[in-house]
C-alpha cells in the first residue's frame, strides 16, 4: 500500500471524524480496497461512530484508519499477508511529518573503536606492552624491598640493574626494626681569602638548612629532601667504620659527598666573595628518636658524632660546582 495515502496532505484519506469528512476518491495503488467498498466499509456504525477498519478486498491487506481523536503516529499499521501482524512504518527524519514516528539516529562510536582497524591494532599492541612493562616493574620492585628468598638469591643482579639508580627504595617489606634514628650531616671548611689568609669556618648544619626549606612548603623539591641523605647513605654504605673504601663505589661515593658539601658551601657564601675552599670535612650528628609516651623502651638522648678526615678539595670539583650553582641560579 502505498504510504502517501496517510499522509496529511491535501489527497489524505481520513475517516469520517477526520479533518476532510467523508474519504474523497484519490488514487490507488495495486492490490488496496477499491473506491466503493471502502465506501461501504467505512458506513456508520450503531451509535453514531465510524468503522476503525475497512473490509479488505480479496488478497490485499488490511487497512485501519484512526479514530476520532486518535494520532496517525498511534495507528500507523499495515498488516502483511504472510506475517499476519500489524508492522510500524517510521519515516526518515528528513521527510516526517509532524506527529509520525522518526527512526532514532546510529550512536556515534567513541574511543578505540573509532579508530580504524590498523590503529585499533596499534593502540591494542601499546596498551600491551605498557601493561607488561609495568607488571614486570612492580614485580622487581617487590622483590627488591622483600626480604632475600630464592629468587633474589638467584636473580639478584637482574633485579639491581634494574633498580639502580632510578628506582632505588630506601625501604625494607616486612622490616623488623625500621629507622628511629635523626641523622644530620655536618660540614665545615678550610677558605682561602682574597688577601691571601686562610681561615676556618664553624660547622654548617647542612640537614637543618634543609629541613627548614622544606617545612611550610607544600610541594618541596626532590633535591632538599634526597639529594644530601642519599650522598651520606651512599658513602656510609661503602665504607666500614674506620671510613676505609669497601667494594669498587667507596672513590665514588667519596667524590659525590664532596661534591655536594662544595656546593652547598658555595650556596651559603662560606668564607664570603671571592674565597676559595681548600679542603673540607664532614660529620654525622646521629641521635635516637624518643619512644611515645605510653612506651616503657628507654634510649639513649646522647647524639653520636662520626666525623671523617679532612679532604682536600681538587681544582676541577671547585669548577663543576661553580658551573652548577651558577646554572641553577
Amino acid at each position: 500500500m502505498d504510504a502517501d495515502a496517510y499522509d496529511e496532505g491535501s489527497n489524505a484519506r481520513h475517516g469520517p471524524d477526520g479533518p476532510g469528512g467523508p474519504l474523497r476518491e484519490g488514487p490507488v495503488s495495486a492490490g488496496a480496497v477499491p473506491d466503493d467498498a471502502s465506501r461501504a466499509a467505512a458506513a456508520p456504525e450503531s451509535g453514531g461512530r465510524g468503522a476503525a477498519a475497512h473490509e479488505p478486498a480479496p488478497g490485499g491487506p488490511a487497512i485501519e484508519t484512526p479514530h476520532a481523536g486518535t494520532s496517525h503516529a498511534e495507528t500507523l499499521h499495515v498488516a502483511t499477508p504472510h506475517a499476519g501482524t500489524a508492522v510500524a512504518r517510521p519515516f526518515p527524519p528528513s521527510e516526517a511529518p509532524p506527529g509520525y514516528p522518526v527512526a532514532a539516529p546510529a550512536p556515534a562510536l567513541t574511543g578505540i573503536a573509532a579508530l580504524s582497524l590498523r590503529h585499533q591494532i596499534a593502540a591494542a599492541f601499546a596498551l600491551a606492552v605498557v601493561a607488561v612493562v609495568a607488571c614486570v616493574h612492580l614485580g622487581m620492585v617487590f622483590l627488591h624491598v622483600a626480604p632475600s628468598n630464592t629468587v633474589t638469591k638467584q636473580h639478584g643482579r637482574a633485579i639491581d640493574e634494574w633498580i639502580y639508580p632510578e628506582f632505588e627504595q630506601n625501604w625494607k617489606l616486612f622490616a623488623p626494626n625500621p629507622l628511629q634514628q635523626n641523622i644530620d650531616v655536618q660540614v665545615r671548611a678550610r677558605i682561602r681569602a682574597t688577601d691571601g689568609g686562610a681561615t676556618e669556618t664553624g660547622w654548617y648544619d647542612l640537614s637543618a638548612l634543609d629541613g627548614a626549606a622544606i617545612d611550610g612548603n607544600p610541594l618541596p623539591s626532590h633535591t632538599q629532601q634526597n639529594e644530601l641523605r642519599r650522598a651520606w647513605d651512599f658513602y656510609a654504605g661503602t665504607h666500614d667504620n674506620e671510613n676505609r673504601p669497601v667494594g669498587l663505589r667507596g672513590n665514588l661515593s667519596e667524590r659525590y659527598l664532596r661534591r655536594v658539601v662544595l656546593l652547598r658551601l658555595d650556596r651559603e657564601g662560606a668564607g664570603g666573595k671571592g674565597a676559595v675552599v681548600e679542603r673540607v670535612q664532614v660529620r654525622s650528628r646521629t641521635t635516637n628518636v624518643r619512644p611515645p609516651e605510653w612506651s616503657d623502651e628507654q634510649v639513649s638522648d646522647k647524639p653520636v658524632l662520626r666525623e671523617l678526615p679532612w679532604w682536600t678539595v681538587p681544582e676541577e670539583d671547585l669548577t663543576d660546582a661553580r658551573t652548577t650553582e651558577a646554572s641553577a641560579r
